[in-house]
């Protein structure tokens, strides 16, 4: 999966990543362990940062796990 992050940047979409606004997205990876997510964004051009990785046990992504992500955003840029 982060191969293809890295060759297709911020044009990489559904199934494997998913735009969570405000510059935010999510990887979308699928495991033995069940379904794993994270939550990353892009800086100063094609540089990614990997804010936050946790395993989905609901349908949406929980607000908790935003708040996280989009606090570590702020520090990153």
């Amino acid at each position: 999966m982060i191969e293809l992050l890295i060759d297709f940047g911020p044009n990489l979409r559904m199934p494997h990543s998913k735009a969570m606004g405000d510059g935010l997205f999510e990887i979308r990876p699928k495991g033995k362990a069940g379904i794993g997510r994270a939550l990353y964004c892009f800086v100063k051009g094609k540089r990614i940062i990997i804010l936050h990785a946790f395993i989905k046990k609901s349908q949406a992504t929980p607000q908790k796990e935003l708040i996280i992500a989009r606090k570590r955003m702020k520090e990153v840029k």
